[in-house]
């Protein structure tokens, strides 16, 4: 309505504080949602009436609000190609409009839909937090001087934004299924609106093969859920996992999804490649049958389309498991000058469990201690220093 993401975020926080406010002694109304948005309503007339444009903009708000109320009754019959009815995908895609920059687009949309700070963000890209939080802030204005509409796009222009929303979803995910910062290792909610979102475009786009791809490396990834934690929400690693806790629906669900994205083209893209992966695991009953052959040919694959130190590292995991821990070494070796994993906690840790298998325990310990340095997440810290502990009684 504002066509302004910064003044919206803004009017939004108002009516949620004035709710926390009100409700406890009024009671919660039967429509929180339209309260919500009527109290954002009215903060938007007050604050356009100390600008001198009520007469202009309250008329347009209005007009604006009775078109929304009847474009949502008008959803039930429309095609989910003309509109899907989701305020919350409109604003994936606004925020992943063409006239910001990739990295823009991808700070803009963590941060008002996934929830996660600036610092947050910032780890998951590998790049310092000043840098991220500019990003935001010019990411907004150029919304607003943009003028730009809160719309689900069509045709060519959806195909444009289609990529960036993708990597959007997926990173929002990965922060819901490893938290980088907090005391809890998982964040279910975040999960659970990737996954949503994902299932919504593989409607929305059900000739596209990466958004099925994707679809496909989240049900997978999510069938773990249940067994990444212990009883005091202490992680559980991969290989340690008692797998007939992993939800075998949601595998199910994973693996048609890949094979859709696999018979829709000739070769595969990164997040159909990831779900072959992470299928690998899944058709796996229990660890020790883990082809870890394939699993390396898959990174290779996936090395050779979208090349990143990250990508090289779990690369180093594999073929670790596939030849040995000296192998795996040799790889991650060759990685440890590179800028961007300087601070990035997995790399020591990944290096820590290779040096452990071979032995060398001081050199194991020292890596997981600066492994725990590095994460912010206090569940991951304990385990790590679980780690290092253990070196010395080996």
């Amino acid at each position: 309505m504002v066509r302004d993401v910064g003044l919206a975020e803004e009017l939004a926080q108002d009516a949620l504080v004035a709710a926390l406010e009100q409700w406890p002694e009024s009671g919660i109304p039967d429509n929180p949602g339209a309260w919500l948005m009527a109290a954002g309503k009215h903060r938007a007339i007050d604050r356009l009436r100390r600008s001198k444009l009520l007469e202009r903009k309250h008329g347009e708000l209005g007009r604006e609000l009775q078109s929304r109320q009847e474009m949502a009754v008008a959803d039930f019959d429309a095609a989910i190609d003309d509109d899907i009815g989701d305020d919350l995908l409109r604003l994936v895609f606004t925020a992943c409009h063409p006239v910001l920059s990739s990295e823009g687009r991808v700070a803009l949309t963590l941060r008002l839909l996934g929830g996660l700070t600036t610092e947050e963000i910032a780890r998951g890209f590998l790049v310092p937090e000043p840098t991220v939080a500019q990003r935001i802030v010019r990411a907004k204005r150029t919304l607003a001087e943009a003028h730009v509409p809160f719309e689900v796009p069509r045709g060519s222009d959806r195909a444009v934004r289609l990529k960036s929303v993708l990597e959007v979803i997926y990173l929002v995910f990965n922060e819901g299924y490893t938290a980088t910062a907090g005391d809890d290792w998982l964040r279910p909610a975040l999960c659970e609106d990737a996954l949503r979102l994902g299932r919504i475009l593989a409607e929305l786009a059900p000739h596209d093969p990466e958004v099925h791809g994707l679809v496909a490396l989240m049900e997978i990834q999510a069938s773990r859920t249940g067994a990444r934690v212990g009883p005091s929400g202490e992680p559980i690693l991969l290989l340690e996992q008692n797998r007939s806790r992993w939800d075998q629906l949601l595998i199910r669900r994973g693996l048609a999804a890949l094979q859709r994205a696999e018979a829709l083209a000739s070769s595969r893209g990164p997040y159909t490649l990831q779900a072959a992966i992470a299928a690998c695991h899944a058709r796996a009953r229990t660890a020790e049958d883990t082809d870890w052959p394939r699993i390396v040919a898959l990174y290779e694959a996936l090395a050779e389309i979208t090349p990143s130190p990250i990508v090289e590292l779990n690369r180093a995991v594999a073929v670790a498991m596939a030849s040995g821990p000296a192998a795996g070494l040799e790889l991650l070796d060759a990685l440890t000058s590179e800028p961007s994993l300087k601070n990035y906690h997995l790399l020591p840790s990944v290096r820590g469990d290779f040096l452990f298998k071979l032995r060398r325990f001081a050199e194991a310990q020292a890596e997981f201690e600066r492994a725990a340095s590095l994460t912010r997440n206090a569940r991951e810290r304990e385990l790590l220093l679980a780690r290092a502990k253990s070196c010395t009684e080996a």
